[in-house]
């Protein structure tokens, strides 16, 4: 899968000063008005405001960072909605994260050789001089996939792919290594890993 890491850093107003524009595309992710958002509607927005072919089909990336987001935050809210949804103010925290899980995303898309959205062992120890580009040395490819193989179901799924990666700190060698900030990387360390 190749990614115009580019396009994507464009498209996710990220930064200190683009407060404004988080602002806007939070509106345009709320068709509702309602003040928060759902996993529909941000997934919707990936292809009707983000327009990004690729951030849509990666709905695994989505709905993880979507997950992790609603709850970095306790919600202010008096309705008692805002701890089920996503608020103005963990929007910036979503942009970052879905950018990090695409990364992820698209990491193990190029170790799940079938594309059937899991790798087993054959994918794992076949992929392990191009996961090590990413991650550091791996000793051992079939201890290392029994451990990340979590629910010891003798495959590795995406969400369990995701714990190990954020442990590894994994690093795609062809997108463009920007900086999550250390708040936004510590937030999914702690919430990405439980």
């Amino acid at each position: 899968m190749s990614v115009d890491w580019d396009a994507i850093y464009e498209k996710l107003p990220t930064g200190k000063d683009q407060k404004d524009q988080r602002k806007e595309m939070f509106m345009m992710f709320d068709p509702n008005g309602n003040g928060i958002l759902s996993l529909a509607e941000c997934d919707k927005a990936m292809r009707d405001v983000i327009c990004i072919d690729e951030l849509f089909d990666a709905k695994p990336a989505i709905m993880r960072a979507w997950q992790i987001a609603k709850n970095c935050t306790k919600s202010k809210r008096p309705d008692g909605h805002g701890d089920d949804y996503i608020e103005f103010r963990e929007f910036k925290f979503f942009l970052c994260a879905l950018r990090q899980y695409f990364e992820y995303f698209v990491a193990f898309s190029r170790v799940d050789a079938d594309d059937d959205r899991r790798i087993n062992l054959e994918e794992f120890t076949a992929s392990q001089e191009l996961m090590e580009k990413w991650v550091g040395p791996i000793e051992d490819a079939e201890a290392e996939f029994g451990n990340i193989d979590l629910n010891e179901g003798g495959v590795v799924l995406f969400d369990e792919f995701c714990k190990w990666a954020i442990t590894k700190a994994l690093d795609l060698d062809d997108d463009d290594d920007a900086e999550l900030g250390e708040n936004t990387q510590e937030k999914m360390e702690k919430l990405g890993t439980d």
